[in-house]
């Protein structure tokens, strides 16, 4: 008996879910680092999110790996999420050093760097639907 390997049309794939989990986690990175300046609370939230947003990055490279292998895809995903993997890394090196200088900055790359991964799988979706309108 054969595995299926494509999804189902409409479906969403293991790939997909795992780059929106990153990207919401990062975005909730954004907004516990302003909960920082002005709630006790902050870092606490901050520090669990970056646990979060790192578990969501090895997702991310498990994901592509599962969605290159049996599925005959590019190994192109791979290679972006080992890149975002490092970056990640060193995003947590530099919040345990305190360098906000390039913290922040670097966060905000990894954000608009996962919406856009995020806005290519996306849109790869749509355009592997039919076209419906005769």
């Amino acid at each position: 008996m054969a595995a299926q390997t494509t999804a189902e049309k409409g479906s969403l794939t293991f790939l997909q879910v795992a780059i929106a989990l990153q990207t919401l986690a990062i975005f909730f990175q954004a907004v516990t680092a302003g909960l920082l300046l002005s709630s006790p609370h902050g870092e606490v939230l901050h520090s669990a999110g970056a646990r979060v947003m790192y578990g969501a990055s090895m997702l991310y490279v498990l994901a592509a790996i599962l969605a290159w292998r049996p599925g005959g895809g590019a190994p192109r995903p791979i290679l972006y999420a080992s890149g975002f993997l490092v970056l990640a890394s060193v995003q947590v090196m530099l919040g345990i050093a305190h360098m906000p200088s390039l913290h922040v900055p670097l966060g905000i790359l990894m954000f608009g760097l996962s919406v856009l991964a995020l806005g290519q799988v996306l849109s790869t979706r749509v355009s592997e639907r039919p076209d419906t309108r005769s």
